[in-house]
């Protein structure tokens, strides 16, 4: 048995374990990330990160699969380096998805707030019918299908779990279902790739934005409503977006490499 340490952040509710990489087991990291991440047997996590100071890191979700970026997730890390004496206010993180850069903006104890630039969306369609549902899809540093709905009175998971492995995505899709409130606000939920249901999402949010822009169904700044509450979202010459990350636990989890039910 070894053990691993881990610290606990979420941003919006969307939770993530992070370790040091020389700290990690050093193999099979989609079994360690699947094991730690499990709600019942593990710690329980939507995602498993790797950081080192450089700043990088290295994102696995809670299946095993490695994600480009998460909006979330990175701001998570950001917390945590900036924790642990390792980063300053402005600080670049290395992501599967290039670089990312954030400002902290306040801190209310474990309570971080960041504005964190996620670039400039790639528009793959504008417009397609996937599961005849209108939907837009766009790159944000991770694949974004965004669903135009005028209520969530549906099956959505059931919705979003199809799209996810829809024949069109060979690598699978991050599924957002977008509400208009108002000029200026966004309802949305959401399906994660690798994850399912999450409470919130930061790049989802962002492709959300995106999509409702480039429709002309909204104008900058926007707030997106999520379960877990508000993103705040411009678009200058690239996409800000403001949000939380909060420092919850930590802990050292108890890892024996066993069987785990796929």
């Amino acid at each position: 048995m070894t053990l691993v340490p881990f610290t606990k952040a979420h941003g919006a509710k969307n939770d993530f374990l992070l370790t040091w990489r020389k700290d990690a087991p050093q193999n099979d990291l989609p079994h360690f990330a699947r094991a730690i991440c499990d709600r019942y047997t593990g710690v329980g996590a939507d995602g498993w990160m790797l950081v080192d100071d450089k700043p990088s890191i290295e994102l696995y979700n809670s299946d095993g699969s490695k994600p480009e970026l998460s909006g979330n997730g990175t701001r998570c890390a950001a917390a945590f380096l900036i924790a642990n004496g390792v980063a300053g206010e402005t600080l670049s993180i290395a992501t599967g998805a290039g670089p990312k850069h954030l400002k902290l903006l306040r801190r209310e104890g474990p309570e971080y707030w960041f504005q964190m630039d996620m670039g400039t969306p790639v528009f793959e369609e504008e417009r397609v019918q996937i599961e005849s549902l209108d939907a837009t899809l766009v790159n944000v540093g991770n694949p974004q299908c965004a669903v135009m709905v005028e209520h969530f009175d549906f099956d959505w998971r059931a919705a979003g779990a199809k799209i996810e492995r829809h024949s069109r995505f060979p690598k699978r899709t991050n599924v957002s279902f977008v509400r208009v409130a108002s000029p200026h606000t966004l309802d949305v939920r959401f399906w994660e790739r690798g994850a399912g249901e999450t409470n919130s999402s930061g790049t989802g949010s962002t492709g959300a934005f995106a999509a409702a822009i480039m429709r002309k169904l909204i104008s900058s700044p926007v707030r997106v409503l999520t379960p877990a509450g508000p993103l705040e979202l411009e678009w200058n010459s690239t996409i800000l977006l403001t949000g939380p990350a909060q420092i919850v636990a930590e802990g050292k989890f108890h890892y024996e490499k066993i069987a785990i039910d796929d």
